[in-house]
């Protein structure tokens, strides 16, 4: 190559150079690439990690650090990370807190870019985590892998069962629990409700003429939903934004409420406790709505005021509501800014205020956990707040009547920190299922519980009651493992005998542990068995607390109280055959009280060849007038050990069997012997399971039930309207106190109906009343008022027929799931002097011991259309039937031992009975309605047999 060939090839290659270098260049901005001169390190934090290689892990360093650079194993030092300043270092040293500025916490409006809590790192949101109570004993949980699992007490431990959906539904974000109606909804957006053990997806359908938005979108989707206080109705806010309402599940009913003008619905801030159809929402711009179907506009805007304005807007989060807490009949919404403050906006004498809380100091709040029903008595509230970084602070606010709020706890904000190398999921509000248990769904997956030292924990099962004041203030944390789905290492339990059993565990240690998964309360016989029906309109006997013997007998066209004595105190009047009465004393002896020529005698059943000790019997023995006697008759009774047992009674051929129990468990109860199947007994375990004993084959067998429904351990009720067909129901109660209907039919053979309660605030507390004409049936609530469970045109409602002398004698009628159209009928005396205090003494008297409230004893049948319930006051209360599903009380029957002075009767009774009723105080007297004076008495004292 010559020389002038060289220079050219040179020439070219610097140009293509020039060329790379200016097309480089222009890549770059001044900002992307500065200049090195005026380039400058900012230290901004005292820490910094090391990556080891040996062991795969990072490390904290200790400032000052030298930072060294290698290159072939020859080692320089090429710079150095020394503490911010020394005179941060020496206000840390002597515990003092240095300022906003210097920790660097400062943060924008709704911006977490760049904040630092404690050195601490913000957490991301976990938007399918969500935590949602059933009962006391079971809290469903969506995980972040979407999903769907149930933490159960199964009377030994904590136990995790799966509820995932399909496959093709996709990963859930939330449980919601309606009336013992289980409600999912997905990730898509779609709603899905659980029967039996499958999910079915529920597509909400409108009334077209008055959804008109509802027509322009065949598929709507699903955001997030909020169940109301009654826990009747189910509201819902779609991704597009609007307000929907489930007010009714079978069938289901729909309604659709719109958007706010201008606005939508972002998120269902709470509902009204008084009025269930006022809901509060906020809107995705963080402005909060109010919706009144009642009133016009139905949607109002609530302003903000500068001061919470500086604050941000708020956050599309549940909130809390409180009533009373500047006043009986104030107002408090709690609610989240963007700025992470706790605001409240308050009703007070008609006028709406905000009102700023702030927030701990350098913290931004995320969530608010609800409050529970019992908090709302105490004398001051607890708010939960979680953190960006996963701290759980408490807010004490104390209730204030009328007077300022600020100052009146030194320190109101209290933080409980997290559980150790854990951290609270950061959005995700906790779920309060006790007094003193607060349960959060933590970052990595994991559950943790913050409860009072003694009362939770892993290991710990639901507390039914504490002393408070024993307790100590300070809470703890315990984690909760999680399911595999979620990376963890909690195992689902199994249906095999064992501690980890899905519905009841077992020791593994011997068989005896098995009856004691269930203790019976000590006066369990006697409030199941107390009364008892001896000839249907004419007797019936009662056994009181103190073990006495009473029969009420209609003898001469007079009332008679007759006692019966026996050496040993009685329990329970456990069964009625052919003008005889079982009975079982204190020490589980089954006695015979049965008559011999012309006189009363006793027969000890236990005495006899392989006879037992005893708990219980079965719950009814049908009108005398229906029963017939063959020569395989025989009552059946379950013994202390947990065994079914046949005693042979017809032609006084008396004879103990044994029919064992089924396998695995031990018997609580009978449901029901021969009245809804004949040849049949059914029973509940004490795993809260059914079963069934055929008299023909001699074998047992266990019903299909689902997890989360245990059956309480009480008697039931048979229902079957017609004897010419195999359909009817057995009624029992669960053990959260709602009630269960196991229904059969030819067309689907058998199901399970889960009746819940009348109201959110009213469990059922004794077992049902008996079957009256195939439909109707009596529940005794927990606020001592009875329930009517009948059926109207095919639809299961519920009326509240109160209790005697309730003075307005209403009874409130609904439907299944609380429609709004409820029809309003009346359930009342029929005489104006039923409503009267029958207590004739002064009604300042301090000794007077009535309560006519009704006792959760278990109710006996007195004829075909009346029934006998016990009042608190140990009195005894008749209601009759007087047409359709309409009753009223008839009459308060007084007893020996009750401890209040005075009986009524209504008009008819006061004719039937010659005006009179028996007095405890005055034996040969009584009071008679007519007149004041003292009239001889049809009624004698209790006459000993």
């Amino acid at each position: 190559m010559s020389v002038f060939h060289l220079i050219i090839f040179i020439c070219f290659l610097l140009s293509i150079s020039y060329l790379v270098f200016l097309t480089s260049a222009s890549w770059c901005t001044p900002s992307a690439f500065p200049q090195q001169t005026t380039r400058q390190f900012e230290q901004r934090t005292d820490r910094f990690w090391e990556f080891q290689e040996e062991s795969n892990i990072w490390v904290e360093v200790k400032l000052p650090f030298d930072l060294v650079s290698c290159v072939n194993d020859n080692c320089t030092k090429v710079g150095l990370i020394d503490q911010k300043s020394k005179t941060e270092e020496e206000h840390l040293a002597n515990g003092k807190d240095v300022s906003n500025k210097t920790k660097n916490l400062k943060m924008r409006e709704g911006d977490l870019t760049g904040l630092e809590e404690n050195s601490y790192t913000v957490l991301p949101l976990r938007r399918r985590m969500s935590l949602t109570k059933m009962s006391d004993t079971s809290v469903w949980v969506t995980g972040e892998s979407g999903s769907i699992y149930e933490r159960f007490w199964n009377g030994v431990q904590w136990v995790i069962a799966p509820h995932d959906l399909q496959i093709s539904a996709g990963r859930a974000v939330s449980v919601l629990i309606v009336n013992q109606t289980i409600f999912a909804i997905s990730e898509e957006g779609n709603l899905y409700q659980m029967k039996l053990t499958d999910w079915v997806e529920l597509k909400p359908a409108f009334n077209q003429s008055t959804n008109k938005e509802a027509e322009q979108s065949s598929v709507i989707q699903m955001k997030s939903g909020t169940v109301s206080y009654d826990g009747l109705r189910v509201y819902f806010c779609t991704k597009t934004g609007l307000l929907l309402e489930l007010s009714e599940v079978e069938p289901p009913r729909w309604e659709n409420h719109g958007r706010p003008p201008g606005a939508d619905v972002a998120a269902i801030a709470d509902m009204a406790r008084i009025r269930t159809d006022l809901v509060y929402t906020i809107s995705s711009t963080g402005d909060l709505y109010e919706y009144d179907k009642s009133s016009r506009p139905s949607w109002k805007k609530h302003l903000q005021s500068e001061e919470t304005d500086k604050d941000g807007s708020l956050v599309p989060l549940q909130g809390c509501m409180i009533y009373g807490l500047s006043g009986d009949h104030s107002v408090s919404l709690f609610l989240l800014t963007k700025g992470g403050k706790l605001v409240e906006r308050r009703l007070h004498q008609r006028k709406w205020k905000w009102i700023t809380h702030g927030s701990p100091e350098d913290h931004h709040l995320t969530s608010i956990t609800p409050l529970l029903e019992d908090e709302l008595k105490e004398r001051f509230f607890s708010l939960f707040l979680t953190t960006s970084t996963g701290s759980v602070f408490e807010y004490q606010i104390p209730k204030h009547l009328g007077t300022a709020q600020e100052d009146q706890i030194s320190e109101a904000w209290q933080n409980h920190m997290h559980p150790p190398n854990a951290k609270a999921a950061r959005g995700i509000p906790g779920l309060k299922f006790q007094l003193g248990r607060i349960l959060f769904a933590l970052d990595d997956g994991r559950l943790a519980e913050l409860h009072l030292p003694g009362l939770g924990g892993q290991n710990s099962g639901p507390t039914n009651q504490f002393n408070r004041k024993k307790l100590s203030s300070k809470y703890i944390w315990s984690i909760l493992d999680a399911p595999e789905s979620e990376g963890w290492n909690g195992e689902y339990c199994t249906e095999e005998r064992g501690p980890m059993n899905c519905i009841a565990g077992t020791s593994r240690s011997r068989l005896v542990k098995a009856s004691e998964e269930y203790r019976f309360p000590d006066n369990w016989i006697n409030t199941s068995f107390r009364l008892r029906l001896v000839q249907a309109g004419v007797s019936f006997f009662i056994i009181t607390e103190a073990g006495l013997i009473f029969e009420y007998l209609y003898a001469e066209s007079v009332w008679l109280w007759l006692r019966h004595d026996h050496s040993t105190p009685m329990r329970g009047a456990l069964g009625n055959y052919n003008g005889s009465v079982f009975f079982v004393d204190v020490y589980g002896t089954l006695l015979i009280r049965e008559r011999s020529n012309n006189e009363l005698a006793w027969v000890n059943c236990t005495a006899m060849r392989k006879g037992r000790q005893i708990i219980g019997g079965p719950p009814w023995d049908g009108m005398s007038s229906k029963l017939k006697v063959t020569a395989e008759d025989a009552l059946f009774f379950v013994s202390k050990s947990g065994r079914l047992l046949q005693f042979s009674v017809a032609l006084r051929k008396f004879k103990w069997k044994d029919c064992h129990n089924p396998p695995e468990t031990k018997l609580a109860c009978i449901i029901d012997q021969e009245v809804f199947r004949e040849n049949i007994v059914f029973v509940v375990g004490r795993n809260g399971r059914l079963y069934q004993y055929n008299k023909v084959t001699e074998l047992w067998h266990e019903h299909h039930q689902s997890q989360h429904l245990v059956l309480s351990r009480l008697p039931g009720t048979a229902m079957r309207p017609s004897f010419f067909s195999l359909t009817g129901s057995l009624f029992m109660l669960s053990e959260d106190g709602g009630l269960v209907e196991y229904h059969w039919n030819a067309w689907n053979g058998w199901n399970w109906v889960e009746h819940g309660t009348p109201s959110k605030d009213v469990t059922l507390v004794a077992p049902p009343s008996p079957c009256i004409k195939g439909n109707q049936l009596f529940l005794i609530g927990s606020d001592g008022n009875i329930y009517l469970r009948y059926m109207d045109q095919l639809i299961w409602r519920w009326k509240n027929c109160g209790f005697p002398q309730n003075g307005d004698g209403d009874t409130r009628d609904q439907t299944e799931m609380g429609a709004n159209d409820r029809m309003q009928e009346v359930c009342m005396d029929n005489d104006p002097t039923a409503n009267l205090d029958i207590n004739l003494e002064n009604p300042n008297d301090q000794n007077r011991k009535c309560d006519p409230k009704v006792a959760p004893t278990r109710p006996i049948p007195f004829s075909e259309d009346s029934v006998i319930f016990e009042l608190r006051d140990g009195r005894l209360a008749e209601i009759q039937k007087v047409q359709d599903s309409k009753w009223v009380w008839q009459r308060i029957i007084g007893t020996p031992t009750s401890s209040c002075k005075g009986c009524y009767l209504t008009g008819q009774e006061r004719r039937r009975f010659g005006g009179c009723c028996w007095s405890e105080l005055e034996p040969l007297s009584c009071l008679d309605f007519s007149s004041p004076r003292l009239c001889r008495s049809f009624f004698r004292p209790p006459i000993t047999l």
